[in-house]
């Protein structure tokens, strides 16, 4: 799970058509639309930390929504919908300061991994006030010219003290899943393996699984997904064991907070 507060940096990448690449999976979904899953077995990089150009070979690119897509790539728009950016909490806590999920004191209960307020998602009504923000900002993505999204902090109930259920967020992600649907673009479960069974309730096409050969997750993510499962990971054993085990899915190494080339602490590695 990684947050974005410290996205930033301009657009880059290969000239190119705009689009998907021709290998990309197209699939019909309700309506007249159809939408395109990521290509499988290409080259993956996950630039969250800021975009740049990216790697020879890469062909499947993830960016914070508020970033370009790279042209010519398949394009993932991240967007944090169960989670709040610290960079936008003065924002929620003006606007939407009902739809923060409180403590018996009325305190915002927090992820102090991130320092990321918790989004409540207690409530169908919440859910859809919550739904119009996010399908607010999955409209943006599809604007600006990304073929997929993936929402993270799908898990957050799990940091909630049992103020949030695994429901709730099923139902939740149902409603962004529809949202991206209807816009014809596709949509990742982010993480949480314990609930790869209810794929079909989540709406979702695809995965992007952090360290799932670090903690032995990355099988569970193919029973319900096949090979459309796109690994980051941040440890280079782990990294390894995924490229010798799945020689079929889109595997990346990364450093852990995301950082750009120009940082001396980057990371990257694809197989």
């Amino acid at each position: 799970m990684i947050g974005c507060a410290a996205c930033g940096g301009g657009s880059g990448g290969p000239t190119g058509d705009d689009g998907p690449p021709g290998d990309a999976t197209p699939i019909p979904i309700d309506g007249p639309t159809s939408l395109t899953l990521p290509p499988l077995d290409q080259g993956l990089d996950y630039q969250l930390g800021g975009a740049y150009p990216p790697p020879a070979g890469v062909k499947i690119v993830s960016r914070d929504r508020k970033e370009s897509p790279a042209a010519g790539l398949y394009n993932i728009c991240y967007v944090n919908g169960f989670q709040i950016q610290e960079s936008e909490a003065t924002e929620w806590m003006t606007q939407h300061p009902d739809l923060i999920l409180r403590d018996g004191g009325g305190n915002p209960v927090i992820d102090v991994d991130w320092n990321e307020m918790l989004i409540d998602i207690s409530t169908a009504a919440k859910r859809t006030q919550v739904a119009a923000i996010v399908g607010g900002w999955i409209d943006g993505c599809e604007a600006a010219g990304f073929d997929a999204v993936e929402i993270d902090n799908l898990d957050s109930y799990s940091r909630s003290g049992n103020r949030l259920s695994e429901d709730n967020a099923v139902a939740a992600m149902a409603l962004f899943s529809t949202r991206a649907h209807a816009k014809g673009m596709a949509i990742a479960q982010k993480n949480s393996a314990e609930i790869v069974g209810r794929a079909t309730e989540l709406g979702t096409d695809f995965v992007v699984a952090e360290e799932c050969n670090h903690y032995s997750e990355c099988q569970l993510y193919r029973a319900g997904y096949g090979d459309h499962v796109l690994v980051i990971e941040y440890v280079r054993a782990d990294f390894t064991t995924g490229c010798t085990m799945y020689p079929g899915l889109s595997i990346v190494l990364r450093d852990r907070n995301l950082v750009t080339p120009t940082a001396g602490a980057y990371v990257y590695d694809g197989c």
